[in-house]
C-alpha cells in the first residue's frame, strides 16, 4: 500500500468532502485487518516535472507550484489548494508512478495506492473535480515511456474520468474504459465518445442510471469490460478505483456493496494474469462515506495484499 502522511496537509476547504479522513480511514481499516501484518506501507517519492509534464502543460504545472506560495487558491467552485497542495498531488502521482514501476519490474506484490487528492478529472490544462494532477495518466504515460506498448486504464468510479479519457483520446496505446453513472458529474461519458484519430475505438464509455447495483455491473463487465480487455491484451492494467459506487455514498445513486467491489476486482486480476504477467495496480479515485470507502478496499484482498 501507497500511503504517505504529507498527503493529509491538502485541504479545499472546510466541510469540503475530499478531506485528509478519506485516506486515514483506509490504512485505519487496513492495520487492523487480519491480514494487516502482510501489508507492506510504503511512501513515495514526489513525481518529478518531467513526469508530470508527459500528460500536463508547463502553464498549468506553473499555475499549481505558485499554488504552494498562498494559503488558499481556488481553481473551480469545487477543486481549491493550500499551500501543500501541490507537494501532495506530486506525492499522489508519485504512488502511481511507484507502484507501476514495481509490477513493471516483477514485483509478485499487487500495489494499492491510498493517496490524495485523485486524479481522474484532472484535465492536461486545468484542475477539476477535487483533482490536482492526474495520478493514472502520468503512472500510464511513465510505462509508456519505459517500453510498454498497451496499457488500459479501467476506471469504475461512479463519476467520469474525463481528464483521463481526453488526455489520451488520440492514442491506441491506451485504451479507456470507464463505467459511471449518467446523467452526473462531470456531465461527460457518452457511449458515443469513442476517442478520435488513431484512439478511435481505444474509448470505451459505459454510462449507468442511478439506482444500478451488482447485477448492472456484472451484466456490464460480461459483456462489454471483459471482452474488450481480453481483445486489446494489455501489459498492464491500471484501474481508476473510486468507492463513491459503494451504496452508501453521499455524492452518488450508485448501489454496490464491498463484496461487488471485490467482484470487479477479483475479474480484472484474472485478465490481467492472462495477458498482462499479472501487472495490475488501484489507484484510489473517489469514495466520500468513510466506512463505505473503508470497507470496499477492506474486501480486495486477497485480490491485491
Amino acid at each position: 500500500m501507497y500511503y504517505d502522511s504529507r498527503c493529509l496537509s491538502h485541504e479545499n476547504g472546510p466541510g469540503h468532502p475530499e478531506s485528509p479522513q478519506r485516506v486515514v480511514a483506509i490504512r485505519d481499516r487496513v492495520e487492523q485487518a487480519d491480514y494487516g501484518c502482510r501489508v507492506r506501507f510504503v511512501s513515495p517519492e514526489p513525481a518529478a516535472s518531467h513526469e508530470l509534464l508527459r500528460v500536463h502543460t508547463a502553464e498549468y504545472l506553473e499555475e499549481l507550484e505558485r499554488s504552494s506560495c498562498r494559503p488558499h487558491t481556488v481553481f473551480d467552485p469545487d477543486t481549491s489548494a493550500n499551500e501543500h497542495s501541490f507537494l501532495a498531488a506530486r506525492l499522489a502521482a508519485g504512488g502511481a508512478l511507484a507502484a507501476v514501476r514495481s509490477v513493471v519490474a516483477g514485483d509478485p506484490a499487487v500495489p494499492f495506492v491510498a493517496m490524495r487528492p485523485p486524479g481522474h478529472h484532472a484535465e492536461a490544462d486545468h484542475a477539476m473535480g477535487f483533482c490536482l494532477v492526474n495520478n493514472v495518466a502520468v503512472a500510464a504515460a511513465d510505462a509508456l515511456a519505459a517500453g510498454l506498448e498497451r496499457v488500459a486504464i479501467v476506471d469504475w468510479d461512479v463519476h467520469h474520468g474525463n481528464g483521463t479519457e481526453h488526455i489520451f483520446a488520440g492514442s491506441s496505446e491506451v485504451l479507456y474504459v470507464s463505467l459511471h453513472q449518467s446523467p452526473h458529474y462531470p456531465g461527460t461519458g457518452r457511449s458515443s465518445d469513442v476517442g478520435q484519430g488513431e484512439g478511435t475505438g481505444y474509448t470505451v464509455n459505459l454510462p449507468l442510471p442511478a439506482g444500478s447495483g451488482h447485477r448492472e455491473y456484472s451484466y456490464a463487465f460480461k459483456e462489454a469490460v471483459l471482452p474488450v480487455l481480453e481483445r486489446y491484451q494489455a501489459q498492464l492494467l491500471i484501474v481508476s478505483a473510486g468507492f463513491d459506487v459503494h451504496e452508501r455514498d453521499p455524492l452518488a445513486g450508485i448501489v454496490l456493496g464491498a463484496s461487488s467491489i471485490s467482484w470487479m476486482t477479483a475479474r480484472l486480476r484474472e485478465v490481467a494474469q492472462r495477458s498482462a504477467k499479472g501487472r495490475i495496480v488501484h489507484v484510489l479515485e473517489g469514495g466520500y462515506d468513510m466506512g463505505g470507502r473503508a470497507d470496499g478496499v477492506a474486501t480486495l484482498p486477497p485480490h491485491w495484499a
